[in-house]
């Protein structure tokens, strides 16, 4: 395996589009001293309130954390939760060339309600619709835009199912990343589990591939590995990882496969893994790392976000340090 400076030199030499569900993840934060009397139900008694970039966004993020330049291609609302996100944009150096805004769809905002570290409560506004034709119309050119303006070295489909990835785009921007050789990676939902045929990097979850496959999945190598060998018959892909939770991930690429465990945590919150895990193990196969390192590296990286409270980037130099220990034997 590559040092971890190596490795993270070269993320910094990549661009990706990162094209899916963008939505803002709204954080109300409070303190809960009693019970409501008029319900069997905690009163929040309000601290503050933080608007932060979600779902295709939190990829982004930890692209950024990484050191990779991303660029996000995603669809919101024509509303006031659209232009907030779209403010958030700057602060972090996104820029807003692949946004398109919609007046036929709202901005996604989950809002989550937190007390002494405690997630309590989730309130969702969304659409799941699927784009309209003229949406998909508009939205697929302009990702062909951004794919003739710009040198893109991986495109990471992050999917929802909010409605911006349909079978039309999903299909149409894979045509275009074959075209022009650039790797794909996807970390799929149930609804389009199995439209990203060709796809380079296919990540789902275990209970994603327990709800898509029509035989039962135990979190073992023989389990998997049928399990891997079935989705590979359906997408013709190239690697399969499949995240397992505390019970860490499997990989496997041209019949060689691997199941790495997890390294002991105290988990305070596993909101957001799956993006970390993603973004890790995409630019790793983007920057030409072998299975063993882009294995390691991705399951490190969902182990330490699961530490902290909230849907969080990975920090780079925390998973340096902790991805040389393991290189070293420690």
């Amino acid at each position: 395996m590559l040092p971890g400076h190596e490795i993270m030199e070269r993320f910094s030499h990549l661009q990706v589009l990162v094209v899916g569900d963008l939505m803002v993840d709204r954080y109300i934060t409070g303190r809960v001293d009693r019970i409501s009397p008029e319900a069997p139900v905690p009163v929040v008694h309000f601290q503050q309130e933080e608007n932060r970039l979600g779902g295709a966004g939190n990829v982004a993020l930890n692209m950024i954390g990484l050191g990779a330049r991303p660029i996000l291609c995603s669809l919101i609302g024509d509303d006031a939760d659209g232009r907030q996100l779209m403010q958030l944009l700057p602060s972090f150096q996104l820029p807003i060339d692949g946004l398109l805004t919609s007046t036929e769809r709202p901005t996604t905002v989950k809002t989550r309600i937190m007390a002494q570290h405690q997630h309590l409560v989730r309130i969702d506004r969304e659409s799941v619709l699927d784009l309209s034709d003229r949406e998909s119309a508009l939205f697929l050119e302009k990702i062909r835009g951004l794919l003739r303006q710009q040198k893109v070295d991986l495109i990471v489909f992050q999917d929802y199912n909010k409605g911006v990835l349909t079978e039309t785009v999903i299909n149409e921007v894979l045509l275009e990343a074959r075209q022009r050789h650039i790797p794909t990676a996807v970390d799929p939902k149930r609804k389009n589990f199995w439209a990203y045929r060709g796809v380079t990097l296919f990540k789902p979850n275990l209970k994603e591939v327990r709800d898509s496959v029509p035989f039962p999945i135990e979190p073992n190598l023989l389990s998997l590995q049928d399990a891997s060998n079935y989705i590979h018959a359906q997408l013709q892909h190239d690697t399969t990882l499949i995240t397992l939770s505390d019970k860490g991930l499997y990989i496997e690429q041209n019949g060689i496969h691997q199941l790495v465990g997890t390294r002991p945590r105290s988990v305070a919150d596993v909101c957001g893994a799956g993006d970390t895990v993603i973004s890790v193990a995409a630019l790793g196969m983007a920057a030409g790392l072998d299975l063993d390192a882009i294995a390691n590296l991705a399951n490190l990286a969902g182990g330490q976000v699961c530490e902290k409270v909230g849907v969080v980037p990975v920090d780079r130099t925390e998973l340096t340090e902790e991805y040389e220990a393991v290189r070293n034997g420690h």
